[in-house]
């Protein structure tokens, strides 16, 4: 996983820019290949999906190729649409896939693109000293990453929360983010001013009192008064 991090992260750098950049790590591909009946995976592979666009779309799909291959990767251009159809049916299946494997907490962090490969090795760490299983997949073109927690029965057990929590951090050590899409929401607001700061908190707390000095806009919903 650490290689096709790098990889990604080497295409960026190259400066070509591909329409679609999806990485699987090897949880998130065994999972869909066996709820979709496909050979199964070799242990601890990963699988990088690139798709280029527009007049230079050949010749950037080449220039990534070569890039891939000299980050150790083995590349293959899809044969016809039929297999590139088949690609992105495997990425689009990852959530399915993963109710296969019980409930899942679906999270959201991102970090700097050249730090892909340390926040990898971080989950990696977590799911080991937390005795957790965390599913990955990454839009690798933008370092949003979307850790899948996952548990049994219908409550987060907090020995989830506390894996979470650390892989949250590591985001934010890395200079990222709690969140790329999602937004932080009433779940991650709990570690909103751990990626604020105490000066960027107490501010956006002052901005809530100007518009709602009456504290009565979904009171207590992020802020306590």
């Amino acid at each position: 996983m650490r290689s096709a991090a790098a990889g990604a992260a080497a295409v960026t750098a190259s400066g070509v820019q591909p329409a679609i950049m999806e990485l699987m790590d090897a949880a998130s591909l065994t999972a869909v290949h066996a709820l979709l009946g496909l050979e199964q995976v070799t242990p601890g592979r990963a699988q990088l999906t690139v798709q280029t666009d527009g007049a230079a779309a050949d010749a950037e799909a080449e220039a990534i190729a070569v890039t891939l291959a000299a980050a150790g990767g083995t590349v293959r251009l899809a044969a016809d649409d039929a297999e590139a159809e088949l690609l992105w049916r495997i990425r689009r299946s990852m959530h399915p896939a993963m109710e296969t494997l019980g409930t899942t907490l679906i999270e959201d962090v991102s970090v700097p693109r050249s730090a892909l490969p340390a926040m990898f090795d971080e989950i990696a760490r977590v799911e080991r000293e937390h005795g957790v299983r965390i599913p990955t997949v990454c839009h690798a073109g933008d370092g949003n990453l979307h850790p899948n927690f996952v548990f049994s029965g219908t409550e987060v057990p907090p020995e989830i929360w506390a894996a979470a929590d650390d892989l949250f951090r590591a985001a934010l050590r890395l200079g990222g983010t709690l969140t790329g899409e999602h937004g932080v929401g009433v779940l991650k607001r709990r570690w909103l001013r751990d990626e604020l700061g105490d000066d960027q908190w107490e501010l956006q707390r002052q901005i809530t009192r100007v518009f709602d000095p009456a504290g009565i806009l979904n009171p207590g919903k992020v802020f306590d008064r």
